[in-house]
């Protein structure tokens, strides 16, 4: 029997498994669906999110089915442009564009290509035993549940989600054409109380439309062209539209109180729910399992002791509140505050480009370091690249860079204030001196 069971074949699920197999540790795949799920629903990943695809021998089949973003331009509700942020394709310090766009039913192809999944079998029966837990009476070591908002596995270890405070119900439109629609490539973000909207061209012949659903309405009234092509209108008039999935969604930010009980871990959807305005949610999945998957092997291995199992919780739980409350400040501050908040965008948002470094931070995909923990060894009181990313580089065991061993990365350790940083298989410094 496998060690490892993983629950849910999404992508984090599907990247869980595959980094597992770098790391030698065999596993069981199991998802309730009889077949994978056909329909668009992450469009985005970021370069550090990149990285790890890169580092399971996928890097160049990604690229094939993505293409880089470019950037944000945010309108009012007559479509003026209030502010623009446009971003280079160019790869960026991790080696790939900072923001790609794709179809989900694509990636999962590709990572399918990785690893055997079980479709058709649901796990509805979990048990701890010590040394083993048992997943519908079969035994295993350890099991992650990847299994989404509505996780068997979070209920099964007690967990519960805490909600932070935002709750949206949004209209989600996908739509396949041949047809140009000339419409620059970036990501438009209608800033409006009545009918804030989303536009982003996702694939060469795909694009998605986001509309925020007022009280009385739900997806029920807009199931054909006929009713959609009023919202759509601002963007197109071509008649050559194939409608491929209308979904309504209630953008939630909530977080689970415990990701991990002994030999059982949470992971993506199961353990926290990001609102969509920075397109961190499928990102923070796959960094929940980059970040875990190494210390179990070297845990299996005995290379580390078992208590370093709780550095997962401690270092990811942080980091996703951090990403999740950004994601609900912009879209409060893109969406909310009535015809008030419409006049303080209108007068505020064509003047962001005077703020110092704001472009910057708006287009920046770097995430916030880990926190402190046995695996991040950062003073308290002096900044250190302990707990950020190291350019470029996903290691297979523990390395330590010096600018005599890794030329490419001196002015990095320079920037870093360090002679010489120990980075971790995920990536993360463990620290630096």
């Amino acid at each position: 029997m496998a060690p490892v069971i993983v629950v849910g074949a999404g992508p984090t699920g599907l990247t869980a498994a595959a980094l597992l197999a770098r790391h030698g540790v065999d596993c069981v795949i199991v998802d309730r669906r009889p077949a994978p799920h056909p329909q668009p629903r992450a469009v985005h990943l970021d370069d550090e999110v990149c990285r790890i695809l890169a580092s399971i021998g996928v890097a160049d089949e990604f690229t094939a089915i993505s293409r880089p973003g470019q950037g944000l331009r945010l309108l009012d509700a007559d479509m003026r442009v209030l502010a623009e942020f446009r971003r280079a394709a160019a790869a960026g310090r991790h080696g790939f564009p900072e923001a790609n766009m794709f179809d989900q039913p694509d990636l999962e192809r590709i990572l399918r290509r990785k690893v055997s999944v079980v479709d058709g079998v649901e796990a509805t029966e979990l048990t701890q035993h010590g040394d083993h837990v048992r997943v519908n009476g079969e035994r295993f070591e350890y099991a992650l549940g990847c299994d989404g908002a509505n996780s068997f596995v979070r209920k099964a270890i007690g967990a519960s989600m805490r909600d932070l405070g935002f709750a949206q119900r949004w209209l989600v439109v996908d739509i396949d054409t041949d047809k140009d629609l000339g419409q620059w490539d970036g990501v438009h973000q209608v800033c409006d109380t009545k009918r804030a909207a989303t536009f982003m061209r996702v694939g060469e012949s795909r694009y998605r439309w986001e509309f925020r659903l007022q009280h009385h309405e739900s997806a029920a009234d807009y199931q054909d062209l006929a009713r959609i092509r009023p919202l759509i209108a601002p963007w197109t008039k071509v008649e050559d539209l194939r409608l491929r999935r209308v979904a309504e969604y209630t953008f939630r930010a909530q977080i689970a109180d415990k990701w991990h009980e002994n030999r059982v871990f949470l992971l993506g959807d199961a353990a926290h729910l990001t609102p969509p305005f920075i397109g961190q949610g499928l990102g923070a999945g796959l960094r929940d399992a980059v970040n875990l998957t190494w210390k179990l092997a070297h845990v299996r291995d005995a290379r580390l002791p078992a208590s370093v199992l709780d550095t997962y919780q401690i270092e990811r739980l942080p980091h996703v509140r951090t990403m999740i409350r950004l994601a609900k400040l912009l879209g409060v501050a893109m969406t909310e505050g009535g015809e008030f908040g419409n006049l303080l965008r209108r007068v505020l948002m064509p003047r962001l480009h005077l703020v110092p470094g704001l472009r910057n931070r708006v287009l920046s995909s770097e995430t916030p370091a880990l926190r402190r923990s046995e695996l991040v060894l950062r003073p308290r009181f002096r900044r250190g690249l302990a707990g950020t990313l190291c350019p470029a580089r996903n290691p297979d065991q523990l390395i330590t860079v010096t600018p005599e061993s890794h030329p490419d990365l001196a002015d990095w350790l320079r920037k870093g204030r360090a002679r010489a940083a120990v980075v971790r298989p995920d990536g993360v410094v463990l620290q630096s001196v």
